[in-house]
C-alpha cells in the first residue's frame, strides 16, 4: 500500500489531534472519519457548546462517565 503527502490547514490538523486517540496514525483517524458507518463519537466535538448545555446531556446520558467525551469538550473550548 502507498504513502500520499497531502497540504492541511494548521486549525484542521489540530482538529485531527484533537480527535487522535493515543496511538492511533493519521491514516486510521482519517479512515474511521471518512467512513459510511461512524459512530457517534467522531462527531463529538464538531459543534460548539457551552458548559451548561454540555451538563444537561451528560445528564441525559445515565451512567455515562466517558472521559472521552470530557477531554474533547476540555480541547474544543481552548
Amino acid at each position: 500500500m502507498g504513502t500520499k503527502t497531502i497540504s492541511i490547514m494548521d486549525d484542521v490538523y489540530d482538529k485531527l489531534i484533537a480527535l487522535k486517540t493515543p496511538g492511533e496514525s493519521f491514516s486510521e483517524q482519517l479512515r474511521k472519519l471518512t467512513s459510511a458507518k461512524s459512530e457517534l463519537m467522531n462527531l463529538a466535538g464538531s459543534w460548539k457548546i457551552t458548559e451548561k448545555e454540555a451538563n444537561k446531556i451528560k445528564k441525559e446520558i445515565k451512567g455515562s462517565e466517558d472521559t472521552r467525551i470530557k477531554e474533547i469538550i476540555t480541547r474544543f473550548k481552548e
